[in-house]
């Protein structure tokens, strides 16, 4: 609990201890109200807190409550424009008042970082294939423009750490900025997209389920950009350039233009690891990708 109370303040501020206080209280009405019988606690994100639960029906399930109700709100509408796809939870109850949803968890729940090589690209065909088949909302209001509008500026503001500017100048940071809008300006046949489909964010759902993704930011663009996180993963082991060509073959993407958007988040990636003390030789990688 006490790492989560340190996600949560540092996300909502000290405010957030409060919030906290009430969780058990809430959560045991919202058990009462719905049916259901809670166990312990998740992983839970920086927004969140996140409980196993059994559904009334028996069915695992996962009870998640935000102090951030317009988050939750839009992560409800976003799981639900793609239920159709079978490829994301489903949400089993909510509430937008309190800041609470349900979720069927997702079994056996295994992170794709830690699903066999093999035979993941073609598994994230699939993935792909059933995401981007599902019709773009009239008027909705997301796309891949502004989630990267919003990308480089947050992710920006950590040039200003002297371990991140040492490795990393404003020309580098203006040079993917240049190249992501190039990207963006010559986009064609945009799907709707996950949004945010990095290896933590997609699960196992067993053999009749397939890869099931989380946490959608969905937004619509390229569809090449729902596989760059899976490809700049790539640093350290296979390498990034022999990823994205698999990658591309098994999902159909044109690998040049993968390629490419690699070079647009690498440097997102680098400062992470700046910041955090990621390895040195997955580091090298992604600053030779930058170059």
């Amino acid at each position: 609990m006490e790492d989560v109370a340190t996600r949560l303040t540092d996300r909502f501020g000290p405010q957030a201890a409060s919030w906290l206080a009430e969780v058990p209280t809430v959560a045991a009405q919202l058990a009462s109200r719905w049916g259901l019988t809670l166990g312990e606690m998740f992983e839970s994100g920086a927004s969140s807190v996140v409980l196993r639960c059994r559904w009334r029906d028996g069915i695992p399930a996962v009870l998640k409550l935000t102090p951030d109700r317009a988050l939750l709100a839009k992560q409800v509408e976003m799981l639900r424009v793609f239920e159709a796809s079978g490829r994301v939870p489903a949400v089993l109850a909510t509430d937008a008042e309190v800041g609470a949803m349900v979720l069927e968890e997702i079994l056996p729940g295994t992170e794709a970082t830690d699903l066999p090589a093999v035979d993941l690209p073609e598994r994230w065909a699939e993935l792909l294939g059933d995401l981007h088949a599902v019709p773009v909302p009239a008027d909705w209001p997301w796309d891949l423009r502004g989630r990267f509008a919003e990308s480089f500026e947050r992710v920006g503001k950590r040039l200003d750490d002297p371990k991140v500017g040492a490795r990393i100048d404003a020309a580098t940071w203006q040079r993917a900025i240049r190249r992501c809008e190039t990207l963006l300006n010559t986009q064609t046949a945009p799907v709707l997209l996950h949004g945010d489909l990095h290896l933590g964010n997609v699960l196992d759902g067993g053999p009749s389920r397939g890869l099931v993704a989380i946490d959608p930011k969905a937004c619509v663009g390229d569809p090449c950009f729902d596989a760059v996180d899976y490809v700049v993963e790539g640093a350290g082991q296979e390498g990034i350039e022999a990823r994205c060509l698999r990658v591309a073959t098994a999902c159909g993407l044109d690998a040049d233009r993968l390629l490419e958007w690699s070079r647009v988040v690498a440097p997102m990636f680098a400062v992470s690891h700046l910041a955090y003390g990621g390895p040195e030789p997955v580091l090298d990688e992604l600053l030779t990708l930058i170059r």
